[in-house]
């Protein structure tokens, strides 16, 4: 492991590439906040695959690549003279002092949920109008639904018991039930959202990471599928022609490897 002293020349290493990069490529000079976006929104989604595989090299690879997007932006802010890395980095450090007064001011707290709900008071006590503002709008349905459900939790709003809450998402699959027997789209729409939701804040009461959750769901369904579809191409099938009976046995043997 590198010393302190390590990180930070190899950290000024990393800015004095980025100097070199926007002076002389031609296709760094040319990139702005906008059309690093969307690789930026890429890197991280690589990042978390490889948290999810649980390979410590790939993390640390795709760490890097995040982290060069993090320089980037903050070159590109220098150049616009509003703002630099040495910016970026006191504003956090300002912001994390701040939102830990238990750490370096004179407020005791008891567990991490009276740390979440002193974070939210503070934010509110910044100017923020609402405990939502936070939430960006362009996450992900899902993921939308795990921090809005976590930032309400911080300042009090919430269920007491994880039953309480599973008697909801039982409630509402009765509800989807009943909109699908005589509803109309949009009503079954709506009530399948609520399932959804219910579910989502179901899982922060066990612990579970919905995302993450549904991702490796994701995962195992695509590892199962796919040695179905070697198996079959291996006896000369092709799965289109197969019955579901035919490629259920194939997937019952997936089921085994891939649990």
């Amino acid at each position: 492991m590198n010393s302190r002293k390590q990180q930070l020349v190899a950290f000024n290493r990393l800015l004095d590439i980025m100097d070199d990069l926007r002076e002389k490529c031609p296709w760094d000079k040319k990139q702005t906040f906008e059309s690093l976006r969307h690789l930026t929104i890429e890197e991280t989604y690589e990042l978390t695959d490889a948290i999810l595989e649980n390979d410590l090299n790939e993390i640390k690879n795709e760490l890097g690549d995040v982290l060069l997007h993090l320089v980037f932006y903050a070159k590109i802010g220098s150049e616009k003279k509003s703002f630099d890395i040495g910016d970026v980095a006191n504003a956090i450090s300002d912001k994390l002092i701040a939102r830990h007064p238990h750490i370096y001011g004179d407020v005791t707290v008891e567990n991490e949920n009276e740390v979440k709900e002193n974070w939210e008071k503070l934010k509110l006590k910044e100017g923020k109008n609402s405990v939502l503002e936070g939430v960006p709008k362009s996450l992900p349905a899902l993921i939308k639904a795990n921090r809005i459900q976590d930032k309400v939790s911080g300042v009090g709003f919430d269920w007491e018991q994880p039953n309480q809450v599973w008697e909801k998402v039982q409630e509402e699959l009765s509800e989807l039930n009943e909109e699908i027997k005589k509803g109309t789209k949009d009503t079954i729409e709506s009530e399948f959202g609520d399932v959804l939701f219910s579910m989502i804040n179901y899982a922060r009461f066990i612990n579970v990471n919905p995302e993450n959750a549904l991702e490796k769901t994701n995962k195992k369904f695509i590892n199962r599928f796919q040695f179905l579809e070697k198996a079959a191409k291996k006896e000369g099938k092709k799965l289109a022609e197969m019955t579901l009976s035919e490629m259920d046995v194939y997937w019952e043997q997936s089921k085994k490897m891939f649990k």
